[in-house]
C-alpha cells in the first residue's frame, strides 16, 4: 500500500492557484484561491483574528495537489454560524481547553460547499484522516466541518464523524420566464403582499445592478459604509477589512453582483452577491437610510430578478431568516460534521445531535406546510 502524506501549508496563499483551483472547481466562489487568499491578504484571517490559516493538502504523483481541504485554527467561535458555544462551554467546565480547535470552513460564509477539495477523489479518506492526525498530534478538542455540500456528508460520516443538521432558506427556480412568472405560482394573498412591499420599497429610487468594471473603488468605499453599519450591530465588530472588498473586486469583479439602490443618484444601501456555476449567493446588505422593506427588495426580490436573468437554480440568501419564507424562499437542509476524538463527550454531543435533529426536521416540515406557493387544490 502506497503512503499517504499529507502536509500544512501556511495559508492558500502560499500554494499554487491553478492547483487548488483544479481540486476546487469552479461552481462555488467562497472555495476559491482568490477568495480565499482575498481574505488572508486583506487581515481579514490571520494574526488577531483568531482564524489561522492551515490548508491541508496531498500532493498527487504527478507533483501537483491532488487534494486539499481549507483548514483553519479557530481561537474563538465566531463568524461560524454553526453554534456550537455550548460544546465550548461544557467542555471548559469539566476542566478541558476547547481553544484551539479546527474548522474546515468558508470563513465567514454560511454558503454550502465542498470541504473536501478533489481533483483525486480517492484521496477523500485521506484528506480527512489527515485532519484527524492535526487535532491528535497536537491535542486539540475538535475538528468541525461546516455547510458540507450533500454529496460530501457521506464521506465524514463513513469516517465516523458525528453528523449534524440544520436548515436554511432558498429560493428555486422552477424554470421561471420572469419575476411575474414566479408571483403566478404563488397564492393570490402573497402576491399582492409582494407587490405592495416591492412598489413601497422603490418609491423614489433607483435600483442598479453592477458587476465586473462597473463596479469601481468608489462603489466598495460606499458600500463599506453600509457594512460596516450592519456589522456593528450584527456582530459588535465587522469581520472582514476595507482591503477584502477591493481585492474581491480586483480578482473576482465578474463573479461579483453588487445591487444598489439609489436616492437622486447617491446610493442609500446595498446588497452584495457572488455568483456561481448555478446559484446567486447573498451576502452582505446595509443602508444609511431606513425605507421600509427596501431590505427584502434589494436582498430577495431583486436577486431572484437576476437568477431568473442569467437562469441560475437557486438563490441562496444566507444565514437564519424565517421572514423569507414568506418571500419565496423554503428551508432547504444544511450539514456540518464534528470529529471529536475524547469518547464522552462525543457521546454527549451525539446524543445532543440527535435531539436537534428530530427538531430541525420537525420544524422544516412545519415550515414547509407554510410556503407561499399555491397549493394543488387551489
Amino acid at each position: 500500500m502506497t503512503e499517504v502524506v499529507a502536509r500544512v501549508a501556511e495559508g492558500v496563499a502560499a500554494l499554487s492557484r491553478a492547483e487548488w483551483d483544479a481540486c476546487a472547481g469552479t461552481a462555488n466562489p467562497f472555495i476559491s484561491w482568490d477568495f480565499l487568499t482575498a481574505l488572508e491578504e486583506s487581515g481579514s484571517v490571520g494574526p488577531g483574528t483568531g482564524w489561522q490559516a492551515l490548508p491541508l493538502v496531498i500532493d498527487g504523483a504527478d507533483g501537483r495537489i491532488a487534494a486539499a481541504a481549507p483548514v483553519y485554527a479557530k481561537a474563538h467561535s465566531q463568524g461560524e454560524y454553526v453554534f456550537d458555544h455550548g460544546w465550548a462551554e461544557a467542555w471548559q467546565r469539566a476542566g478541558g481547553d476547547y481553544y484551539p480547535k479546527l474548522q474546515i470552513a468558508s470563513p465567514f460564509s454560511p454558503v454550502p460547499g465542498p470541504r473536501l477539495l478533489l481533483r483525486e477523489e480517492a484521496q477523500a479518506p485521506a484528506l480527512i484522516a489527515g485532519i484527524e492526525t492535526l487535532v491528535e498530534r497536537n491535542g486539540l478538542s475538535s475538528a468541525h466541518a461546516t455547510f458540507i455540500a450533500p454529496e460530501q456528508v457521506p464521506l465524514f460520516e463513513a469516517a465516523g464523524w458525528l453528523i449534524r443538521e440544520d436548515s436554511q432558506f432558498h429560493w428555486t427556480n422552477q424554470d421561471y420566464r420572469d419575476f411575474a412568472d414566479f408571483l403566478a405560482s404563488l397564492s393570490s394573498a402573497k402576491r399582492k403582499n409582494i407587490r405592495k412591499e416591492r412598489e413601497r420599497a422603490v418609491q423614489g429610487l433607483d435600483i442598479v445592478h453592477l458587476t465586473g468594471d462597473r463596479i469601481s473603488e468608489a462603489h466598495w468605499d460606499i458600500f463599506w459604509d453600509f457594512y460596516q453599519d450592519t456589522g456593528a450591530r450584527k456582530w459588535g465588530r465587522p469581520y472582514l477589512t476595507r482591503a477584502f472588498f477591493s481585492l474581491l473586486g480586483e480578482r473576482m469583479a465578474d463573479r461579483v453582483l453588487l445591487i444598489l439602490a439609489l436616492r437622486d443618484g447617491r446610493p442609500i444601501a446595498g446588497a452584495l452577491n457572488l455568483i456561481g456555476a448555478d446559484a446567486l449567493y447573498g451576502r452582505y446588505w446595509g443602508c444609511t437610510q431606513d425605507v421600509p422593506h427596501l431590505h427584502f427588495e434589494l436582498c430577495y426580490y431583486q436577486a431572484i430578478d437576476a437568477a431568473i436573468a442569467r437562469g441560475l437554480a437557486r438563490v441562496e440568501a444566507g444565514a437564519q431568516g424565517g421572514h423569507k419564507l414568506a418571500r419565496g424562499y423554503a428551508p432547504q437542509p444544511t450539514w456540518s460534521a464534528h470529529f471529536i476524538p475524547n469518547p464522552g463527550f462525543r457521546h454527549a454531543v451525539a446524543d445532543f445531535l440527535a435531539a436537534e435533529r428530530r427538531d430541525v426536521q420537525r420544524d422544516r416540515e412545519w415550515l414547509n406546510e407554510r410556503t407561499p406557493f399555491r397549493k394543488a387544490d387551489c
